[in-house]
């Protein structure tokens, strides 16, 4: 109740400065009723929603955009209010000046000044426009980014050998069959010699997979074949189960659900891709997360490997890279990892400005990052989930390239 109660309390502050910052503005009566109307039955439907969250199904599409509205309406707000309440304290020690030198000529407080809302109000409307956009647009603004790798110790057959990495597809959350098969288009249209997608198929359920089993079983078969591993998601810990055996059918349908699509499943274990009597492998881990479990054993999917093998691990977390992988004396040249989504939020900029909130706890969250001449690359995500959208970090199809040689400065 308390919490509720916090919460009430913080959206009536929002609200007192938002009209304020509109008062100063605008003085139509008519667009304050539908400016109340408006904003009361969103603020219902969002504590409607909050309120009746059932913890045995999970996310679902009404609480994405629930939460999707809560950011939506009120993340301006809050940056609207931070203004004010700025403006609020020199108003007030320019009031209290004003009545200790007897200098003060409108009362107490000087009025609101018009050009701080304006400026309030301009600053809000642009969270609030990319919330808008990462909602209706960039949620599907797929992004295919090529990245070319080298290596003195590739073996020679695999010289120019490519490879399309997909990550944390979160089929749950999907409500555009028409933009998803337009990615999966994008997909085959790379042509690579095999695909890699590391995690995170559902957002909970098997049943989330099963309107786009024949989308996703329509990505082409490369000639090295296509390989997943498992992310946190697909373990079903983030809802209330009746019973263990069904969070364990659930995860076994998981499971199954690469086999219908055609991808190779690997459960700490590994595949050797040969060519030329040459050969590289592909090692898979469960999931290992410094947050979300770790169940992923390295050595046990490396057994019968050794330091002079050529290896690309999938792990889903890339914090797995961070303690464990980059430090471990098998030398892995190269690991593809996933989860941190970017935040679906942040900026960038090619060549000037990569930023997202997610950098404070994951040191690599999006893109390459090389240790030594051992490389991770995480994958930005290809769905979303919480927050039904994607603002400056678009959903990804990465194509790898490797090469035989020393990167050319």
């Amino acid at each position: 109740m308390i919490r509720w109660i916090v919460f009430l309390v913080f959206v009536i502050i929002l609200e007192i400065y938002a009209f304020q910052a509109f008062k100063t503005l605008i003085k139509s009566k008519w667009f304050f009723v539908f400016y109340y109307v408006t904003s009361a039955i969103a603020l219902f439907y969002i504590i409607y929603q909050l309120y009746h969250f059932d913890r045995s199904v999970g996310q679902t599409p009404q609480t994405m955009m629930t939460f999707g509205l809560l950011l939506l309406l009120y993340v301006p707000k809050l940056l609207l209010t931070i203004i004010l309440f700025g403006e609020d304290i020199v108003r007030f020690f320019a009031g209290l000046f004003g009545v200790i030198t007897k200098s003060g000529s409108d009362g107490f407080l000087p009025e609101r000044r018009k050009f701080v809302s304006q400026i309030a109000l301009g600053i809000a409307a642009i969270p609030f426009a990319s919330f808008l956009y990462g909602i209706t647009i960039g949620k599907y603004n797929y992004k295919v980014i090529r990245q070319t790798l080298f290596f003195p110790d590739l073996p020679d057959a695999f010289d120019g050998t490519t490879i399309t990495h997909i990550s944390d597809v979160h089929s749950g959350s999907f409500d555009d069959a028409e933009k998803i098969q337009y990615a999966i288009d994008l997909i085959n249209e790379q042509n690579s010699d095999m695909v890699l997608f590391t995690g995170d198929i559902v957002n909970t359920h098997a049943t989330e997979m099963d309107p786009w089993i024949d989308t996703f079983k329509g990505i082409h078969n490369p000639k090295f074949g296509k390989y997943s591993v498992l992310g946190n998601h697909d373990y079903g810990e983030y809802v209330n189960w009746p019973s263990q055996q069904t969070k364990m059918q659930n995860f076994e349908n998981i499971k199954a659900i690469h086999n219908k699509i055609d991808f190779k499943l690997l459960l700490n274990e590994h595949v050797k891709i040969k060519k030329d009597n040459q050969e590289l492998a592909i090692v898979g881990v469960e999931n290992w997360g410094r947050k979300f479990g770790e169940r992923g054993d390295l050595n046990l999917a490396s057994k019968g490997l050794n330091k002079e093998d050529f290896k690309i691990v999938m792990s889903h977390d890339p914090s797995h890279w961070d303690e464990k992988i980059q430090h471990d004396a098998n030398h892995y040249h190269l690991t593809l990892s996933g989860h941190t989504h970017g935040l679906q939020f942040g900026i960038e900029i090619p060549g000037w400005i990569k930023w997202s909130p997610v950098q404070y706890v994951y040191k690599q969250w999006a893109g390459l990052y090389e240790n030594a001449g051992r490389y991770i690359y995480v994958n930005r995500g290809f769905g979303f989930h919480a927050y039904p959208g994607r603002v400056g970090i678009m959903p990804e199809i990465t194509v790898i390239e490797l090469k035989k040689g020393e990167k050319v400065a």
